[in-house]
Parts: structure tokens; sequence; C-alpha cells
């Protein structure tokens, strides 16, 4: 078996089917992509394979803001006084479910 490295992006997929494709060290700061994306010989998931997540809890509304904040602390993970982001009221009872699905929690992301 040929030796595979992972490519530099993957997709997160939604409820509603929106892909979006973002930089992988990126996403790593959600310790649920990051098991999910683990290589671990034979019980290696389909996800670590494909390079694809899906999310059929999570809808393309508000993977989006998920992922513009992978973005967003990957940016600006080396600074200090970084403004919050922009979060619609509307999406803050789904965004706070999200990242406790993701495990987003600060304690554990350095």
């Amino acid at each position: 078996m040929a030796d595979h490295t992972p490519s530099k992006y993957i997709t997160l997929v939604s409820a509603d089917e929106f892909e979006f494709v973002v930089l992988r060290e990126a996403a790593m700061i959600s310790p649920m992509i990051k098991s999910m994306l683990e290589i671990r010989g034979s019980g290696t998931l389909l996800e670590a394979q494909t390079g694809r997540c899906t999310f059929p809890e999570i809808s393309g509304q508000v993977l989006e803001k998920v992922v513009e904040y992978f973005h967003y602390w990957y940016k600006n993970r080396d600074r200090e006084d970084v403004p919050d982001m922009d979060i619609p009221v509307e999406l803050c009872l789904e965004l706070l479910m999200a990242a406790d699905y993701l495990q987003l929690d600060s304690k554990n992301n350095t």
C-alpha cells in the first residue's frame, strides 16, 4: 500500500448538503474533526480516507459561520488583542450547539 499524504484541505458538508473547503490545519482546532481525520491503520474512518466530513446536525448557514471561525482563528492564532467576530444574534443558539458538538471548548484549544 502506497504512503498517502493527506490533502492540505478538507471538505465539510452540512445537513442541507452545502460543501465548504477548509484548510485542514485550521479545522484541526476541533477535537471532533481531528479525531474523524486521524489515520489509525485498519481502524481508520472513511473521513480520514476521503478528507470529507459530513455533519447531518449542522445547517449550511451555521457551518458557514463555523468555517469562518476556523479561518479567523487560524489567521489570528499567534496574535493578541484580536477583535471578536461578528456573530448574527439569530444564529447564536445554533452556533453554541455546533461549537459544543465540535468540542470547541476554549479550555481545550490553544
